[in-house]
């Protein structure tokens, strides 16, 4: 058994949704079983909520958004607001890192070190885009009144009530990415978390109710996302939605909210490409690509999965590469010093081992075979392909897993062609020494994020999302609080 599950208060008792500042079972009583990945054994559940669920959550969110309180807040004291839920967070972090680590596989030092203290810091950046949103002042040419004098201006006002409809990779972060901007801009959320990795996401509506924000600020609804997501999506009193997962799923969410034109934004799949050329440093860029692909377990979607490695290195790269990735530690989430944790899911593992076999059908080499491993939890190995080419599955499908697709390039401009042959565009990263090379290379990769000499590092100022199959809008930076904002011009007679 998991050793972290016993000191957890949280999950002594039943969890139960919050909605309008209530912890409220699905109406119809379901419930879902949740695993812990690194064992394969249930250690809650959770209620499986449906459309009447989703419907009591939209109006509390509603009912909070037109209140008075709500419409006469200050900016400074929304601002406050979120100041004191980045506080309680900090001031539960131990607590939120060992659910965190429960509930996704994540090995606990990593959930301390990068999740929750990343989630700390969004919600501190988007704090103080609260008191700082303004409209402008316009010179205007109005036809036909020529002798007319105008004053015009704009102005942004919440959208209103957004859902939020997040991952399982990264659930307290991706719950942050929601939240904080759409309070900071003034509006009121719903958030739906995995059916996976619910916990946080009922963790941190508990803590923005003690922050004091008001009841139906901030509700999370669980449960299948077909039933209780879909509902949200459909719902005629949403006014936005953002959503990060699948391509699949943000399609349907995108043609389903154009029925009532709710704003989107989907941050949706990848398959980055890790471009490394002939004068990178090889300390760098070794470890850099280990990293890319193997961090989370490769259960990211800026996973850097397709490696193209200048055939000049390719024979020592490659084998650098190889030996970190068998020196990773791999281990139950809650064991010190692990790195590489199990997947998500039973039915994820699958999946990822069936990629590798697929590999084996079109010819890959394996410089690492992964393999299932035999003990409890749902554990897949690492994975490196080479001599794969542009049309093989294993290039061109995201697969989530550590599964890297290596090949070999001559000139930057092979390399750009690679990268950019696929219908993917999130993320991607070059190593070279050369930086004035790096800069114009980047300008040519086509992807929402390009790292030079690094790889899958974010900011809470730095705008997130891709182009292409990849998604629309971004999350992050000024852009985030703006994708919840709707702008009105203003246009005032004067004589």
């Amino acid at each position: 058994m998991n050793p972290l599950i016993q000191k957890q208060n949280f999950l002594s008792s039943p969890l139960r949704m919050v909605i309008g500042g209530q912890h409220k079972d699905a109406s119809d009583g379901a419930r879902l079983s949740v695993v812990d990945p690194s064992t394969g054994a249930e250690f809650t559940t959770l209620p499986a909520g449906g459309a009447e669920d989703a419907d009591a959550a939209v109006k509390a969110a509603r009912n909070c958004f037109e209140s008075p309180a709500w419409q006469k807040m200050k900016p400074v004291t929304r601002q406050r607001l979120i100041n004191k839920l980045a506080d309680l967070i900090e001031e539960h972090a131990e607590e939120l890192a060992d659910l965190e680590s429960i509930d996704g596989g994540k090995p606990r030092g990593i959930a301390r070190a990068s999740d929750v203290a990343s989630v700390i810091d969004v919600f501190r950046y988007f704090a103080g885009w609260a008191t700082k949103l303004t409209g402008e002042t316009l010179d205007v040419s109005v036809p036909r009144m020529p002798d007319g004098e105008f004053f015009a201006y704009t102005s942004k006002q919440p959208v209103g009530v957004v859902v939020g409809i997040t991952p399982w990779n990264f659930p307290i972060s991706m719950a942050a990415w929601k939240i904080a901007p759409a309070l900071a801009a003034g509006c009121t959320i719903v958030l739906k978390p995995a059916e996976d990795t619910s916990v946080t996401a009922l963790r941190l509506a508990e803590l923005a109710l003690e922050a004091g924000f008001p009841e139906g600020a901030v509700n999370v609804v669980t449960g299948r996302g077909s039933e209780v997501g879909a509902a949200l999506v459909a719902h005629p009193d949403v006014d936005k939605v953002s959503f990060t997962g699948s391509v699949a799923t943000g399609q349907a969410i995108g043609r389903a909210a154009m029925d009532t034109m709710k704003r989107v934004t989907l941050e949706l799949g990848g398959k980055s490409p890790v471009i490394v050329m002939p004068d990178a440093d090889l300390d760098w860029a070794v470890t850099g690509a280990a990293m890319a692909i193997f961090f989370n377990q490769g259960q990211t979607c800026t996973a850097g999965s397709r490696l193209y490695v200048h055939k000049s290195i390719e024979a020592e790269f490659m084998a650098r590469l190889t030996e970190q990735a068998k020196a990773l530690k791999i281990g139950a989430a809650y064991e010190d010093g692990v790195f590489f944790g199990p997947m998500i899911s039973e039915s994820h593992a699958q999946k990822v081992s069936k990629y590798i076999e697929v590999g084996d059908a079109e010819g890959v080499t394996f410089t690492l075979r992964g393999q299932r491993l035999d003990r409890e939890g749902f554990f897949v190995s690492p994975t490196i392909m080479s001599g794969t080419h542009q049309d093989m599955q294993v290039v061109q499908e995201e697969i989530f897993g550590p599964v890297l697709a290596a090949s070999t390039f001559e000139t930057e401009e092979e390399a750009i062609k690679l990268a950019n042959g696929t219908q993917f565009g999130l993320a991607g990263s070059i190593w070279t020494k050369d930086i004035r090379a790096g800069h114009q290379m980047s300008a040519k990769i086509q992807a929402g994020i390009v790292w030079i000499n690094c790889h899958n590092l974010f900011d809470p100022n730095l705008p997130f999302g891709g182009v292409g199959l990849s998604g629309v809008g971004r999350d992050l930076g000024k852009s985030a609080v703006e994708a919840n904002l709707e702008q009105k011009s203003v246009l005032l007679r004067l004589e």
